[in-house]
C-alpha cells in the first residue's frame, strides 16, 4: 500500500490476507482497522476493504503540517541526538554520496524513510515522533505517484546532507531552517510534475 503495489482502489481480500499471512481472522481485522485509521484503507461495511486513492489534493494540508512539526524535530534533534545518533548520520551521509552517484530512485525513498525517522529519533520525543510517521506515510504516498518525472533529486541529496551536518553539529537554527527548506522544496517539486 505504502509503495502503491496494491494499486489504489485495489480491493484487500481478507481471506487471502488470513492464509498470506497465516494469521486467523481477528489480527487481520485489527491490522486493516488500524490501516483505516492511517488512512491507507477504506472500510466499506458488508461491501469490503479497499485500498485507499492517493490524493494529490491533499498535498498542502500534509505540507502545512510538515512545514511546522518537521523543522521542529530538526531543530530538537540537533539539541538532543546522542553522541551515538550523531555517529549515525556519518552513515547517512555516505550513503547519501554513494546514491548520488546511482541514481537508484527506490532505494533513494528507503534511505529517505530511514534518514527522516532517525531524525526524529534523534528529537527524542515520541508523540511528534508518531505524528510525523502518520504524515510522512501519507506523503510518501503522493511522492511514489510523481517519483520517476522529479527532476531535482541531485538538490534533495544536497539538501538531506546539509540537514545531516547541521543535526550532527548541534546547528539547530540551522538545522530547524534546512529542514523547512527541504519540506518546501518537495511539495514544488511534487506541483511542478502534476
Amino acid at each position: 500500500m505504502l509503495r502503491l503495489e496494491l494499486a489504489p482502489g485495489a480491493v484487500v481480500n481478507e481471506r487471502e490476507l488470513m492464509l498470506a499471512l497465516g494469521l486467523g481472522r481477528t489480527p487481520v481485522r485489527e491490522a486493516l482497522r488500524r490501516l483505516a485509521t492511517e488512512r491507507l484503507v477504506e472500510v466499506y461495511p458488508r461491501r469490503g476493504t479497499l485500498v485507499s486513492a492517493v490524493n494529490v489534493h491533499d498535498l498542502s494540508g500534509l505540507s502545512e503540517v510538515r512545514q511546522m512539526i518537521e523543522p521542529a524535530a530538526a531543530r530538537l534533534a540537533a539539541e538532543r541526538a546522542t553522541p551515538e545518533q550523531r555517529t549515525a548520520i556519518d552513515g547517512f551521509i555516505a550513503e547519501l554520496e554513494r546514491l548520488a552517484m546511482a541514481r537508484d530512485e527506490r532505494t533513494l525513498i528507503e534511505l529517505d524513510q530511514r534518514l527522516h525517522r532517525h531524525i526524529w529519533a534523534c528529537a527524542h520525543n515520541e508523540f511528534m515522533e508518531g505524528t510525523l510517521e502518520e504524515f510522512y506515510v501519507l506523503t510518501l504516498r503522493i511522492w511514489l505517484l510523481v517519483l520517476g518525472r522529479v527532476e531535482r533529486l541531485d538538490e534533495a541529496l544536497l539538501q538531506h546532507r546539509a540537514l545531516l551536518e547541521a543535526i550532527r553539529d548541534g546547528r539547530a537554527t540551522d538545522a530547524e531552517g534546512a529542514m523547512r527548506v527541504h519540506v518546501i522544496d518537495f511539495e514544488r517539486s511534487v506541483r511542478a510534475v502534476l
